[in-house]
Order: structure tokens, then sequence, then C-alpha cells
């Protein structure tokens, strides 16, 4: 898969510009997340790819079949039919999954809010959960949403995943810092 960042990135801040003006920024987040479905989905993907179909035809395509996915409304709005029109005039619907993900990112920073992955060898109890979100937050300077993922090939330890933070405390990583340290 193309990486879509740097083309995504005016796309999603002109939609959270709009968002914000609307002060419907949950709104767009669904929108957008919808229309991402849609296009990342395999058979359109082959609708919207064949030559010859215009930009008109592909940024239809995508409003009303979004349209029947939760929280799609924005799309079929003056604005949402805009977006599309203007990503299938530049052939950049498939980018739509990294608009969704950069918009969500400026929301949550507009929010004060980051998403952590934390990616354990197995479960992890919600008393730990709680401290090791309460510990993020504090160090983060932000609330933190924790989302959970077990990982059985770690062995042991965990890995925390923030941004373009990684702290990797995994037993793999630990094995791999002692080697490193006898070696030396």
């Amino acid at each position: 898969m193309a990486d879509y960042g740097t083309v995504a990135r005016p796309y999603a801040r002109a939609v959270f510009d709009i968002a914000l003006a609307a002060n419907d920024l949950d709104g767009w987040s669904e929108a957008l997340a919808a229309a991402a479905r849609v296009a990342s989905d395999k058979v359109a993907r082959e609708y919207l790819g064949r030559p010859e179909r215009s930009a008109k035809d592909r940024s239809e395509f995508i409003g009303p079949l979004a349209a029947e996915l939760p929280g799609a409304v924005l799309l079929a709005s003056h604005d949402g039919q805009n977006l599309l029109r203007l990503l299938a005039e530049n052939d950049r619907l498939d980018a739509l999954s990294e608009v969704s993900k950069q918009f969500d990112e400026l929301k949550a920073a507009r929010e004060n809010r980051v998403k952590v992955r934390l990616i354990a060898a197995s479960a992890v109890d919600t008393a730990q959960t709680e401290k090791i979100a309460g510990a993020l937050s504090k160090r983060l300077g932000r609330e933190v949403e924790l989302e959970l993922e077990i990982d059985e090939s770690l062995l042991g330890g965990a890995i925390v995943r923030a941004e373009d933070m990684v702290i990797d405390d995994s037993l793999r990583a630990r094995l791999a810092r002692l080697t490193s340290s006898l070696i030396d």
C-alpha cells in the first residue's frame, strides 16, 4: 500500500477546519471513517480504479454506499460532496483512510487526548491498566485512551506505543539489551 501521509495532510486539515467551524468534530470523524471503509473495500477499489470512470462517477459511488454506514450523514452535505468530488478529481480517493486517520489525530490533539497501544504478552488486569494509563497521562500531559493488544510472541513484558514514542520493555528487548551489554 502506498504511503499517503503527505497527500492526505491538506485534505485532513481542510476537513478539520470545516468541522471545527461547525463544532462537529465527532460527526466528521465518523463520516470520514465510513468513506474510508467504502474506499478500502476490494470491490470498491476495483470499481474506482477503472480508468473509464469519470471523477463524477467515482465521487458519486462512495457517498451513497457510505451513507449506509453509521455516522456517514455528513457525506451527503454540501461539504461532504465537495470533499468526495475533490478527492475523485485529483485521483485521491484511495487516500481516504489516511485522511480519516490524520483527521482523528488532529481531533485528538485538539481534545488534548492521545491514543496509546499497550501490547502485552498476556492479559492485563484493570488495576494495572489504570496504573499504566495514569502514569502515561502524567508523562505525556494528556488524557490517555489505552488500547490493549495481546501478542503471545513477546513471552513477557510489554510494548507501549503512543504517536512517535515507543517504550519496549518486552522480554525480547530486555534480552537484546543484556546481550549487547555483555558483548560490549
